[in-house]
């Protein structure tokens, strides 16, 4: 399902244009190799790069790049509480979390800092570049590698039940384009609300509600109400 998203994305990620990039890597043949990827796509502009946490931070909110690729493992300040920052000041500037660290622990702990995706270092050049393009337009990103780990934790149960609220809308709303309103109809869908009812619920109009459940079932690629519970039940999104 997630490369058949990349692949329905794919057009729109390669219409981007301008993508300003702040890097913050501390090893300097990463750093580097990183920014020659980045920058040999024409619509990507490298905007800064620096090595450590607190560094990243302080130019973020300078330079205000359209998209911070982070790394985890940082001096001064670490990738995660990086994020935090940037994302309690700025919270427009998208974070993809760039690491070889494939621990649920940290993925999880990355999305609860407001990172607007998560790509391994072992990912291919044209991943990573898509990764950065995807972020940028607020589609945001999972690396495959680490899908079914971020999964099945999900559903895993009392050990993370406290976690998946925050965690649920933070994928949902990632990986799928969500806002916010269209996480709570799907909710309510799931629950077995009719649109009358959702609206009542809301304090939306019934025409509005219809709009927001149009939305759903096109950013979760699907053609029925039956088909977004399976969807959203199946990849843990309420």
């Amino acid at each position: 399902m997630w490369l058949l998203m990349q692949e329905l994305k794919k057009d729109r990620f390669l219409m981007a244009k301008n993508v300003r990039v702040l890097i913050v890597e501390d090893h300097d043949m990463a750093r580097m190799g990183l920014s020659v990827i980045l920058s040999n796509n024409p619509n990507i502009k490298i905007a800064w790069m620096c090595a450590d946490g607190q560094e990243g931070v302080d130019k973020a909110l300078e330079l205000t790049p359209d998209v911070v690729v982070m790394d985890i493992g940082l001096p001064t300040i670490d990738g995660i509480e990086a994020t935090k920052r940037i994302k309690a000041a700025k919270p427009d500037i998208k974070v993809l979390m760039y690491t070889s660290r494939e621990g649920d622990d940290d993925i999880f702990d990355s999305f609860q800092a407001g990172a607007d995706g998560y790509i391994t270092k072992g990912a291919t050049s044209e991943q990573t570049v898509s990764a950065v393009i995807a972020v940028s337009e607020g589609a945001g990103w999972l690396d495959p590698a680490i899908a079914k780990v971020v999964l099945t934790n999900i559903r895993r149960g009392s050990e993370y039940t406290e976690r998946r609220g925050e965690i649920n809308y933070k994928l949902g709303k990632n990986l799928y384009g969500l806002t916010e309103r269209e996480m709570e109809v799907l909710a309510l869908i799931v629950d077995g609300l009719t649109n009358p009812q959702i609206a009542e619920k809301l304090v939306i109009t019934i025409s509005t509600t219809k709009t927001h459940v149009h939305s759903i079932l096109q950013k979760l690629y699907v053609t029925s109400r039956s088909k977004a519970i399976s969807m959203a039940m199946k990849e843990g999104l309420v």
